[in-house]
């Protein structure tokens, strides 16, 4: 390992709107960057002449698998990234160490088996997710390939989380973007010049997901890391792994019940619509997927100082950094839900060319987006939840928005009004609308009863520390 270091990000002194907007901008561009290693994949496949609409589907049916394997990758880091974060806070740089060390070699493991039950079991689960006798071919096709970059895409998604709770949001924006761009320059190049279709875009996806794992563990490898992974620490050490596992439960389940909400959509929409509903479910998640990363790249840039702070116990920091990320959320959900209400079409030809499927999927956009106008709101309070260490309630607000509202809705809205499709697509705004409420008043109530107190513990023990370690540094000089 290297011993060189630069020095941490400033992330308790420094003005906070300036932190975190210097923080954000970079997760943002990442975010929105890291949507083409899946929609730029449609975006080709879709135009591929005669087969592009059922190519299209097809794509969309593997969106639970390929969601799984990145929910595995949020399992371990989303909640060990804030925790090593916490712990540099309370100036604990060793504990931080051991947590990333650690996380690594369980990521490691977990790809390994991710990749053998894809695998073997990968055609049959694709025809349980939706897929027809039409569009599984194209399905199979993509995810047997896909399948065997999985370990690329736990060590890029998974510890580039590490590098941006350090507060080196341009490292870990540099990450995703050398995949991504590199994912658009090849998938014309294998789908088109090489002639190999959906399969072609599953290679071009798995080398740029290879580049960017391996430019990750250069970075954390190198002097310009503060924390690096260390052999020794890299044991499955689950006293350390057990409270991020705990923690990252709530990430893990936004993404996983995606998944379940995908074949939930896909399944009744097949039901009701036939493939041209499925087929428009394709480029709707497409769209909410636009909508919804570039919030959860605001929130990364929040998180290192909401996770710093709080660990040191300065509470006017995590209180104002709270409240920019809270406007800043739900500026950007507004304006992305009147743009999709004024403009479904535009949206919807970024995808096809079919005009059958442009006209469905415009009529369909207005309604499956209405909710995400206060949306902002939710997942500003809930990734704050993440970065203050409180897993049992972002675990809940987790459940709560797909688990206990949006799929039980998907099937019961269709029995009490006549237009089945319509209601299927209803079933989405209503539960934003009612998940948002709920989150903002659980976030009150915790900001208002359990957080100074939690905060005045912090402070007590990072004083504690940092006097111990000044009483250690004047004897030695003694």
């Amino acid at each position: 390992m290297k011993k060189n270091q630069s020095a941490k990000p400033d992330l308790g002194t420094a003005p906070v709107g300036k932190l975190l907007f210097s923080l954000a901008i970079p997760c943002i561009t990442a975010q929105i960057i890291n949507v083409l290693y899946n929609i730029v994949d449609r975006m080709y496949i879709g135009h591929i002449p005669n087969v592009g609409y059922a190519a299209l589907t097809g794509l969309g049916v593997t969106m639970p698998l390929i969601t799984t394997v990145s929910a595995f990758a949020a399992l371990v880091c989303m909640g060990a990234a804030p925790r090593a974060a916490i712990f540099l806070g309370r100036n604990d740089k060793e504990t931080s160490e051991r947590i990333l060390s650690s996380s690594f070699t369980l990521l490691v493991l977990i790809a390994l088996i991710l990749t053998v039950i894809v695998e073997i079991f990968g055609q049959d689960l694709l025809l349980a997710f939706g897929a027809s006798e039409t569009t599984l071919p194209y399905a199979w096709s993509y995810i047997r390939i896909y399948a065997m970059g999985t370990i690329f895409v736990q060590v890029a998604l998974g510890l580039n989380a590490f590098i941006n709770a350090q507060g080196y949001s341009m490292w870990g924006m540099a990450t995703v973007c050398i995949g991504a761009l590199l994912n658009i320059v090849l998938d014309p190049i294998f789908i088109f010049v090489f002639n190999m279709g959906v399969q072609g875009a599953a290679l071009a996806t798995i080398i740029s997901q290879g580049v960017s794992a391996i430019f990750v563990l250069w970075f954390l490898n190198s002097k310009h890391s503060y924390l690096h992974i260390q052999k020794k620490y890299m044991r499955l050490n689950f006293r350390i792994l057990g409270p991020c596992l705990a923690l990252g439960l709530s990430p893990f389940i936004m993404q996983i019940t995606e998944s379940l909400l995908t074949i939930s959509f896909n399944t009744s929409l097949m039901r009701y619509g036939g493939d041209l509903a499925v087929g428009s479910m394709t480029i709707l998640s497409s769209v909410m997927q636009f909508a919804v990363l570039p919030l959860q790249g605001l929130c990364q840039g929040g998180q290192p100082i909401l996770s710093y702070n709080f660990g040191a116990g300065n509470k006017d920091r995590v209180l104002h950094t709270f409240r920019l990320l809270l406007t800043c959320c739900l500026t950007y959900s507004i304006s992305i839900c009147l743009l999709c209400e004024i403009a479904p079409g535009m949206m919807a030809r970024m995808f096809t060319s079919t005009p059958e499927l442009i006209e469905y999927t415009s009529w369909a956009l207005r309604i499956y987006i209405a909710g995400i106008c206060i949306f902002g709101m939710q997942i500003a309070c809930q990734q704050t939840f993440v970065s203050l260490g409180n897993a049992k309630t972002s675990l809940f607000l987790a459940v709560f928005r797909k688990i206990i509202l949006l799929i039980p809705l998907i099937y019961i809205l269709p029995t009490f009004i006549p237009d089945k499709v319509f209601a299927v697509f209803l079933a989405e705004p209503i539960s934003d609308v009612v998940a948002s409420v709920t989150t903002a008043f659980m976030f009150y109530r915790y900001a208002k009863h359990k957080l100074p107190a939690l905060i005045a513990a912090n402070k007590a023990s990072a004083d504690a520390a940092k006097t111990a370690q000044e009483t250690e540094a004047a004897h030695q000089a003694a």
